[in-house]
């Protein structure tokens, strides 16, 4: 499923218009991302838990080349699925 596709099922599920399952899909999406950017971690009870990891820097090889290059230390997100979300998909 990608994006759209949601849209269209929120949109079913809701008996509303594309347009307002649009806003809403966005407005959730966008609030999650903006709580990861400050820091802050996102929990669903029963959905999951969204985070962010530091990777520490490190060195990698190119693999072109061969020649050793650093990377720089950066934050990532993550998910970890809530147990309810996990045995739904068993």
């Amino acid at each position: 499923m990608n994006k759209g596709e949601l849209i269209d099922r929120v949109a079913s599920d809701l008996a509303s218009t594309k347009n307002e399952a649009k806003k809403a899909v966005e407005c959730v999406l966008n609030n999650i991302a903006g709580c990861l950017a400050k820091g802050e971690v996102v929990r669903l009870v029963g959905f999951g838990t969204f985070g962010i990891r530091k990777r520490a820097k490190r060195m990698a090889r190119n693999p072109r080349t061969g020649e050793k290059i650093s990377i720089k230390a950066m934050k990532v997100p993550f998910f970890k699925a809530g147990k309810e979300l996990k045995e739904k998909v068993k």
